[in-house]
């Protein structure tokens, strides 16, 4: 799916999260990333995969990680995903899938035959000096941190 693969560096990517702050790739710079691209808030694998990810949190900043997740949602759903979820980490609104070109998760997918764009979900780990240390296509959405560390 993605032509990104480890050992590459990892596009630069600035956005609103959840509050209206811009955050970037280079805010992560002290630590390594997981960046998680994901189709939609409130649904049932988005909302198991970002539930795993914060019932593990403090084993991944234990580790070493910051986590970011990235939907087309705009900042309002975000805020209320995160509130509903009490999620401890940033969701980027990737209304214009700015990032998710940039990353080539923006692809094309098929429902009962039908055809549309969307979301991969898709997650990158990326080293504090911005190259990707791995790809996760198949996201295991209730065990992903397991997958992750």
């Amino acid at each position: 799916m993605t032509q990104l693969a480890a050992g590459q560096k990892a596009p630069h990517f600035e956005a609103l999260n959840q509050d209206g702050k811009t955050l970037r790739l280079s805010d992560f710079s002290d630590r390594k990333l997981v960046l998680y691209f994901y189709p939609k808030d409130d649904t049932p694998g988005c909302t198991a995969e970002a539930c795993n990810l914060r019932d593990n949190h403090n084993a991944l900043i234990d580790a070493g990680y910051a986590v970011l997740g990235v939907s087309p949602d705009d900042p309002k759903k975000h805020r209320k995903f995160i509130d509903k979820f009490e999620l401890p980490f940033d969701l980027l609104a990737d209304t214009e899938q700015t990032v998710a070109n940039a990353y080539g998760v923006w692809v094309e997918k098929s429902m009962y035959g039908r055809k549309y764009m969307g979301m991969a979900r898709t997650t990158f780990v990326i080293d504090g000096d911005g190259t990707i240390l791995e790809v996760i296509e198949k996201v295991d959405t209730k065990n992903h941190t397991a997958q992750i560390l």
